[in-house]
C-alpha cells in the first residue's frame, strides 16, 4: 500500500472577510432544492451552488459533496459547515463548477440509490452541465457514502476524493446496533474492485479516533490487489478526524488534481 505523508498546516489560521474579486474567484448563486421523488426512503433537500457567470461551451463540471453525520437533520445551512460549499471564494475550481450538497435526514445514513437519483435529476434538469465531468467528495459519513457509491456505480464519477471514511460502517462498534443510527450497510467489496481504474485520492489521519485509519487502508489494499494504479492515499501523521479534511480541502493541489480528470465515455 502506497501512503504519501501529508504536510501539516499551521496550527492556527486567521480567517479574514475578503472580497471575492481580490482572490480571483467568481461569485456563486445558491439555491435550495428538493428531490421530486422519494428514493430508498429519502427525499433529499440539497443546496446547489452555481457560478454567477455564463457557462463555458462544454458546460460546467458538477461536484457532489457528502457531509458527515454531525450535519444530518433539517437545517440545510449545515451543509456549509465543512468542505467545498464554504470554499467557493478560496479556490477558482470550486467557484467554476456546480456544487450539489444534499442533507441526509437525522438518524439516517447515505442511501446510494437516493444519491444516484439526485445526481441524475440535477443533470437532466440543466443544460449547463458537462456530464463527462462528474466528481464527488465527502468526509467521515460522506467518505463512507463515496466508497459505497463506487462499489455500486464504479464508473459514474470522473474522480473521487473520500476523506476519513470506510466501507462497511457496521465494523465500528459505536454503530451497533445499526438501528441506533439508522445505518444500513450498502458497501459491496466485490463491487469496489470494478472501480480499480477510477482516479481516487483518499486521506486519513493516523490519530483518528472516530474512524480508525485501518478502514481506509482496507479499501486501498482491496483496490491495489485488484490492480489499481489510480489510487492515491495521503496519510496525515499525528492528525485526528476533523483536521484530516481541513488539511485536504485547503490544499490547492487537491482541487487541481480532481478537476483535471474527465470521463471518456458515459455510464
Amino acid at each position: 500500500m502506497n501512503r504519501n505523508p501529508g504536510s501539516l498546516l499551521p496550527a492556527a489560521l486567521i480567517v479574514l472577510m475578503i472580497d471575492l474579486s481580490v482572490q480571483g474567484a467568481e461569485p456563486v448563486n445558491e439555491t435550495i432544492c428538493e428531490m421530486t421523488e422519494t428514493v430508498s426512503g429519502h427525499k433529499l433537500r440539497y443546496l446547489v451552488q452555481t457560478p454567477a457567470v455564463q457557462p463555458p461551451e462544454e458546460g460546467w463540471p458538477i461536484l457532489l459533496f457528502l457531509h458527515g453525520y454531525g450535519e444530518c437533520g433539517d437545517d440545510i445551512t449545515k451543509v456549509k459547515v465543512h468542505g467545498p460549499p464554504k470554499l467557493t471564494g478560496k479556490f477558482d475550481q470550486l467557484a467554476n463548477c456546480v456544487i450539489v450538497s444534499p442533507q441526509c435526514p437525522r438518524n439516517s445514513w447515505w442511501r446510494i440509490e437516493a444519491l444516484k437519483s439526485l445526481m441524475d435529476e440535477v443533470i437532466a434538469g440543466r443544460s449547463d452541465i458537462n456530464p463527462q465531468r462528474r466528481y464527488v467528495t465527502g468526509l467521515s459519513m460522506g467518505g463512507y457514502g463515496i466508497w459505497s457509491f463506487l462499489s455500486h456505480y464504479p464508473e459514474y464519477f470522473a474522480a473521487a476524493l473520500p476523506i476519513c471514511g470506510g466501507g462497511d460502517p457496521l465494523r465500528l462498534p459505536k454503530n451497533n446496533p445499526p438501528e441506533k443510527r439508522g445505518i444500513e450497510n450498502e458497501f459491496a467489496s466485490e463491487g469496489l474492485q470494478a472501480a480499480k481504474d477510477v482516479p481516487i485520492w483518499t486521506f486519513h489521519g493516523t490519530e483518528d479516533s472516530a474512524v480508525p485509519i485501518l478502514e481506509t487502508e482496507r479499501l486501498v489494499n482491496l483496490l491495489q490487489d485488484a490492480g489499481s494504479t489510480s489510487i492515491q492515499f495521503t496519510v496525515y501523521e499525528g492528525v485526528g478526524h476533523v483536521d484530516a479534511w481541513r488539511q485536504a480541502y485547503n490544499n490547492p493541489k487537491v482541487w487541481v488534481w480532481l478537476f483535471e480528470h474527465e470521463q471518456q465515455s458515459l455510464n
